[in-house]
């Protein structure tokens, strides 16, 4: 291994252990929860318990987060290992590349902007999607600078995608001029954006999301990447209404609020990944998840740790399904009449009743 590859791995491997819960629920989806502990079978994710990875550190200096040992084979390493192991990875940047797309960094750059960016890198959000405290505060202060979005260029995209429910979505706002910048060494842009809310079960801001948009509001900006996320993401989403017994939790903004169309009342979550919508923290007070599924590996893996995980906390999980590629194309495409049937067969009978409003336009 390289000094650039093994810099990156103790930084990667740090910030994983951070979170150390949220990445065993997502790899080892066949283990669970005991104590300080994540138990499983073996590093490729095998039902079972002789492989223990530890949760959080030790109060005496021993034992970090991270580490684990499987006391079957002797083996023992760090999350590295396991995303390595789990998903059968040989070459190294492989692994800290699906690393950096689970914790929502910018994937593999020379080594040497890593280096210049190293020293403000929470701070200064150069990717846009690193999390630390430097960059939840820089997301509070753009939230603040930020403003509603009725009448902006927020509003005229989200009506472009046929979303016209815009009243009460206190959890967006909208920024004229945010920054945008491709990596440390491209100029920086201006462009309008639509801000979204990150938060916790506590009503807590905790980062924020970015769409930039055209000038027209119209369609995104011509960048090569116009959705942008910052702050501590994991286990947290962008949140549409009070939760109480019922959630519906997706990936995309627009996803969800397309549910929003025809279910009003319907408390919505969209969690800016599959890697997060895996890792969501339930309420307490949940006792129905409806899951948004999108169409691909990463969404049907996402469904099948969510399933595990909401039966082992006993929660009723049902999953959603579209008739098109994702929830706002069947709104778009095939419009609200045929999204009421697409969705009606799906909820439970109750919940029917409870959410599902007839269509007035």
């Amino acid at each position: 291994m390289t000094n650039a590859q093994s810099w990156d791995a103790g930084d990667l491997a740090r910030r994983l252990a951070e979170s150390a819960e949220a990445v065993c629920r997502y790899y080892l989806s066949a283990g669970r929860r005991h104590g300080n502990y994540w138990l499983v079978g073996d590093v490729h994710n095998t039902p079972g318990r002789s492989l223990y990875v530890r949760l959080h550190g030790g109060s005496d200096g021993r034992g970090r987060a991270g580490k684990w040992t499987d006391g079957a084979t002797g083996q023992h390493g760090d999350l590295l290992d396991i995303i390595r192991e789990s998903l059968g990875l040989l070459d190294f940047r492989d692994v800290a590349d699906e690393a950096r797309r689970f914790l929502c960094l910018p994937q593999s750059e020379p080594r040497q902007t890593a280096d210049r960016g190293r020293s403000h890198a929470f701070s200064h959000d150069t990717s846009g999607r690193a999390s630390g405290t430097g960059t939840a505060d820089a997301a509070r202060r753009l939230w603040a600078m930020s403003r509603p979005i009725a009448g902006t260029q927020a509003e005229t995209w989200l009506r472009h995608r046929d979303l016209t429910h815009l009243t009460d979505l206190s959890s967006l706002r909208f920024h004229p001029d945010c920054y945008y910048r491709a990596d440390t060494d491209s100029p920086t842009e201006t462009w309008p954006a639509l801000i979204a809310a990150v938060t916790d079960l506590k009503g807590r801001m905790t980062g924020v999301h970015r769409t930039w948009l055209a000038r027209d509001g119209k369609g995104k900006a011509p960048v090569g990447m116009p959705r942008r996320a910052m702050g501590d993401l994991l286990g947290h989403a962008v949140r549409f209404g009070m939760v109480s017994d019922v959630l519906a939790a997706g990936e995309g903004i627009e996803t969800v609020l397309s549910l929003h169309e025809v279910m009003p009342d319907l408390p919505l979550a969209a969690c800016l990944s599959s890697a997060h919508l895996a890792a969501m923290v339930f309420p307490p007070t949940l006792r129905r998840l409806y899951v948004l599924r999108d169409d691909d590996p990463a969404g049907d893996h996402a469904v099948t740790t969510l399933l595990a995980w909401t039966q082992e906390a006993g929660i009723e999980c049902l999953v959603l399904s579209p008739r098109l590629a994702d929830f706002n194309d069947d709104l778009r495409y095939l419009g609200r009449g045929a999204m009421q049937a697409i969705l009606h067969p799906q909820f439970a009978p109750q919940d029917v009743a409870r959410f599902l409003h007839p269509v007035t336009h």
